[in-house]
C-alpha cells in the first residue's frame, strides 16, 4: 500500500494575509469605538468618568492587573511539579 499524506483541512487563518486582515479590522474597530467615546452621551456617577477614553483605559488597566495577579499570585498556589502524576 502506498502511503498518502493526510489531507488536512486548511483553516481560514492558516493564510497570514487573512490573519493580518483580521487584526487590521479589530484595530480599526477599536479606533472607531474609542473615537465614538466623545460622541456617546454618558451618565457617570463619579467625576473621573467624564474623561475621554476613561473606560478604555480602565479596562486595559484591569486586564493587566488580572494577568499580573494570575501570574504572580495564583500560579504559585496551583502550580504542581512536572512529575506530579508520575508519582
Amino acid at each position: 500500500m502506498s502511503e498518502h499524506p493526510v489531507d488536512e483541512k486548511k483553516h481560514i487563518f492558516d493564510d497570514p494575509k487573512n490573519l493580518q486582515r483580521l487584526l487590521k479590522a479589530l484595530f480599526a474597530s477599536l479606533v472607531v469605538l474609542f473615537a465614538l467615546d466623545g460622541v456617546v452621551e454618558k451618565h457617570p456617577h463619579f467625576p473621573w468618568e467624564y474623561g475621554f477614553g476613561f473606560y478604555a483605559v480602565y479596562g486595559f488597566i484591569a486586564c493587566v492587573v488580572l494577568v499580573l495577579v494570575a501570574r504572580f499570585v495564583l500560579r504559585p498556589l496551583i502550580m504542581r511539579r512536572e512529575d506530579f502524576y508520575d508519582r
